[in-house]
């Protein structure tokens, strides 16, 4: 049992870095939504039609956001991970990328008025990547394509679930700390698919920072992104592929994971990339798929799930919602293991058949 002054110590360095960090961006949420309404008003629009708020659903929520970050700290006190350096750079890189993020609604704005989804699918990219990468999701300029695009990413995640990104993507190592108790982390191989700018894996090598590591993502300049930010680590290496075809040998890796890609997928592509993780996965390996909550995990959010693609270009959320998963992993030759809730997110855990 650690000391009661170590444990003091640890929360307070904990709450001192998460609580100004949630206030700032959800700070930065609150300010677009006045930008919005002022925006509506000087264009002369009808104001949308009001939806009546749940209470009920309003204070769950704020519990539930109060339980993440109970369990983020009780990760750390219980020494599955160390106390989360988040990254978020220096209070200038913050301003700049906080710059970054206000300068780009007005062109969100515009994009969700017209519905224009595919600006990113012309001549110059067409061929270069799958039709359904080619697209504006979110509304967000440049797509997945762009290093303005990749700037901007972690602001726009954090904004949107008011600080609490970096925290639910951190709820996926408990269960590979358990895949991996007893082993030599210098002898395992970890693949993070549709790596992004390179957030989770962070954490993953905070964690175990002699563990090889490889991201795969299918931009370019993410990838760029997720090179510089974990630049101080060791066995990292980062690959542009894609995830239906993952650059690695057959029964290669100790565990293979996804964070925040699923919902992003056409229902077939979805299936190729679990068949391809459980390809590359060892026998006994692990596969960890982490994304928003589906239908009928939590009833009462099943209303605010299925309003979310009707605000952002998520024109593949809505088969999400009802996917399923244990389904698709049993015909690839994996197991079940658990689903583990954090705020409005989940962690669905796997394991390879062994022979």
């Amino acid at each position: 049992m650690s000391h009661p002054l170590s444990r003091l110590t640890t929360r307070l360095a904990y709450a001192s870095r998460q609580l100004p960090r949630m206030a700032w961006y959800a700070g930065h949420l609150y300010l677009v939504r006045r930008l919005a309404e002022q925006a509506r008003q000087q264009d002369g629009e009808s104001p949308p039609p009001k939806r009546r708020s749940d209470p009920r659903i309003e204070r769950r929520l704020n519990a539930d956001m109060t339980a993440l970050f109970e369990q983020d700290l009780a990760n750390v006190e219980a020494g599955i991970y160390p106390l989360p350096a988040d990254h978020d750079g220096s209070l200038l890189t913050l301003l700049d990328h906080s710059r970054l993020f206000f300068r780009d609604l007005p062109e969100v704005a515009e994009r969700r008025k017209r519905n224009a989804t595919h600006e990113v699918l012309n001549v110059k990219t067409r061929g270069r990547r799958p039709d359904y990468y080619l697209q504006n999701f979110h509304f967000q300029s440049g797509g997945w394509l762009t290093d303005e695009s990749a700037d901007r990413y972690d602001t726009q995640v954090e904004v949107l679930f008011k600080g609490t990104a970096n925290a639910m993507r951190r709820q996926a190592l408990p269960q590979l700390a358990e895949a991996f108790a007893g082993r030599d982390q210098r002898k395992l191989r970890l693949i993070d698919i549709g790596c992004g700018t390179g957030r989770f894996l962070d954490f993953v090598k905070q964690a175990w920072p002699r563990l090889p590591v490889i991201g795969v993502d299918l931009s370019e300049a993410y990838i760029g992104h997720a090179r510089r930010h974990l630049k101080r680590w060791s066995r990292t290496h980062f690959v542009v592929a894609n995830a239906e075809a993952i650059p690695a040998p057959d029964n290669s890796c100790d565990a293979v994971t996804s964070i925040f890609m699923l919902h992003e997928l056409p229902p077939e592509v979805r299936q190729a990339v679990i068949a391809e993780a459980a390809r590359v996965l060892k026998p006994g390996g692990r596969l960890i798929l982490m994304d928003s909550l589906q239908r009928g995990d939590e009833p009462d959010y099943d209303g605010v799930l299925e309003r979310f693609p009707q605000h952002y270009h998520e024109p593949y959320y809505k088969s999400y919602l009802s996917e399923d998963f244990g389904a698709i992993a049993a015909r690839c030759g994996l197991s079940h293991r658990r689903d583990a809730r954090a705020y409005v997110s989940k962690v669905m855990v796997f394991d390879k058949n062994a022979g």
